[in-house]
């Protein structure tokens, strides 16, 4: 899940022992915004050789804009970085093509995830979401990262969507070489 952070170490730790324990690369993370809390992330990362990448949300949310997570990770850790979640880009009315390009030197999560009109969630390929540039940006900076496809419709029997999303990232693949 994605994990608050702030200023209180104990919990922190907790958080990147059980990390390490179980050998886990990146924490996806909804840390407060302010210095103390960043202050203790670049001294953790550094430490357990584990990333920080920040989980943006929906509008409204702490991080809901690209320059939310660009501002805070600017002259942080290398470690602490960002996951960037399409659909709430796009909720957000933000392009994540844009926010894979900027936060490319820290990127250490993407959740693939489609929405139409910034509000009606949907089956990957049939929203708003440029996967193909999403696919061509990550495929040039070699990304090598968690690279997920998230859908959470139809939750009763979601895998035959998940299938069609599935198609859709393959194709893509192939089309872009």
């Amino acid at each position: 899940g994605v994990l608050p952070f702030n200023k209180d170490e104990t919990k922190a730790r907790a958080f990147f022992d059980f990390a390490k324990a179980i050998g886990i690369e990146t924490l996806s993370a909804n840390p407060e915004k302010d210095q103390a809390t960043f202050d203790l992330l670049d001294k953790l990362v550094a430490e357990y050789e584990i990333n920080i990448a920040i989980h943006n949300h929906g509008p409204g949310a702490k991080y809901d804009k690209i320059d939310d997570v660009v501002t805070m990770v600017k002259d942080r850790h290398p470690r602490v970085g960002a996951c960037v979640d399409t659909g709430h880009y796009l909720r957000s009315k933000e392009d994540p093509v844009e926010a894979l390009d900027r936060l490319s030197d820290r990127l250490y999560g993407v959740h693939l995830k489609d929405v139409k009109d910034a509000k009606i969630m949907t089956i990957l390929g049939e929203g708003d979401l440029d996967v193909a540039g999403c696919l061509k940006l990550l495929k040039k900076n070699d990304y090598g990262h968690s690279l997920a496809i998230e859908y959470e419709e139809n939750p009763d029997n979601p895998v035959s969507d998940i299938e069609v999303c599935l198609s859709t990232v393959r194709k893509t693949l192939k089309q872009i070489g």
